[in-house]
């Protein structure tokens, strides 16, 4: 008889036993019971609340500590997409307001940046002193002979560090390499596909997801033919109903709310579907998610751009090569049969029907001299001095 234990939901967690929280909680990973760490029962009591972790307001800030520039990037991108919109003449202060970037404080009645609105907009160097674990890495390793192609972090100091540029600067690393079909829709060329839409949905989902108080932070790891996503922070919803999809629940609602103002992510619960459909309409091998457990949970999507190999085709693949094999091996018995007397290699290609001498030399003569299945010789009168005569060994020889 199988019992099955529906995961509970995040508002109902941690459950634990005895009555002590710390020390009576466990996690099932389907091998067995595990006793949870002090910090992964943290994490669950973040993400008890309907009020997000990145809505807190940050009183120590204003919002003249946010980075300019940013915000300037950030409104360019929303008027471009939604032009006209009744938000686009207003100050910096309350369009920021309005997007859920700055809230008034309760305690002084003055505009101060959201968490949102500082991991979006914030300096690297503000942003750790909420949250000391925060850490954004790009990793690209193209060649096996080089440790980093390519590598941004947010503690580089050379850019602002905030998950808005972070987020765009890795885009467009990671579709270098995407091949754009030829479109013109209007008259105009559209350079923009399904994989890209899928891939802004990944990195965008990854971020929203971050656990920004867990250590190891944000992971992009981008090598030949393969994409690794990795964010601190276990699944809320679970890894099947992540996959399955119809149900969102970010772990940042506020941030999610940023990007879907510039028309990046879903708010529906679809895009980590949509991301398994282009895969399978592109042909490549299906997308792995992973979750870890332990003091630093980890939510991992794998991305690979090879060929998804069925075994039909594998099947088939073996198939041709077995009949090749066979072919060769086939012709090959054949040859040795007829220089039961010497004969040339003129002879030989002529009786093979074979045209190029590499190929008869590579393909058949070779592996049959190494072999010792013929051996050359020569005629008592040779007509040239090179000329060579191949025989069948003979098994007194």
């Amino acid at each position: 008889m199988t019992i099955s234990v529906p995961m509970a939901a995040r508002e109902q967690k941690p459950v634990y036993i005895n009555g002590d929280m710390f020390r009576g909680t466990f996690r099932r990973n389907w091998e067995g019971d595990y006793h949870c760490t002090p910090s992964e029962v943290r994490a669950m009591l973040r993400d008890q609340t309907e009020q997000t972790m990145d809505m807190k307001i940050l009183e120590d800030w204003s919002v003249a500590d946010l980075n300019q520039e940013t915000i300037q990037s950030y409104r360019n991108l929303h008027r471009s997409w939604k032009p006209g919109h009744v938000w686009e003449m207003l100050e910096n202060e309350e369009y920021l307001k309005n997007i859920g970037a700055a809230a008034k404080s309760k305690s002084d009645d003055k505009l101060h940046p959201t968490a949102a609105g500082m991991l979006m907009f914030g300096n690297e160097y503000d942003i750790i002193r909420e949250f000391p674990e925060y850490f954004l890495d790009y990793r690209e390793t193209l060649d096996p002979t080089i440790r980093w192609t390519d590598r941004l972090q947010s503690s580089s100091g050379e850019w602002s560090g905030n998950v808005f540029d972070f987020y765009f600067r890795v885009y467009y690393k990671i579709i270098k390499d995407v091949k754009i079909p030829f479109k013109i829709v209007g008259g105009v060329r559209i350079d923009d596909t399904p994989v890209h839409k899928a891939l802004r949905e990944a990195l965008a989902n990854c971020l929203v997801n971050t656990d920004f108080y867990v250590p190891r932070g944000v992971v992009i790891k981008k090598e030949n033919d393969l994409l690794i996503l990795e964010n601190p922070g276990y699944i809320r919803t679970g890894k099947e109903q992540m996959r399955k999809g119809g149900e969102s629940d970010p772990r940042n609602k506020a941030l999610m709310k940023r990007f879907n103002l510039i028309n990046i992510g879903e708010r529906a619960g679809s895009g980590v579907p949509d991301i398994f459909q282009t895969w399978d309409q592109e042909g490549w091998v299906e997308p792995i998610i992973e979750e870890r457990y332990g003091d630093a949970a980890r939510t991992i999507l794998t991305l690979s751009f090879e060929k998804n190999v069925s075994p039909k085709d594998l099947s088939d693949a073996a198939q041709k090569t077995a009949q090749k094999t066979a072919q060769k091996n086939d012709k090959s018995e054949a040859l040795i049969q007829y220089c039961h007397e010497p004969r040339t290699r003129e002879e030989m290609m002529e009786f093979l029907g074979i045209k190029h001498r590499t190929t008869f030399r590579n393909t058949y003569l070779k592996p049959l001299l190494e072999t010792e299945k013929l051996f050359m010789t020569y005629p008592e009168k040779p007509r040239s001095k090179n000329q060579k005569f191949y025989s069948e060994l003979k098994d007194d020889v």
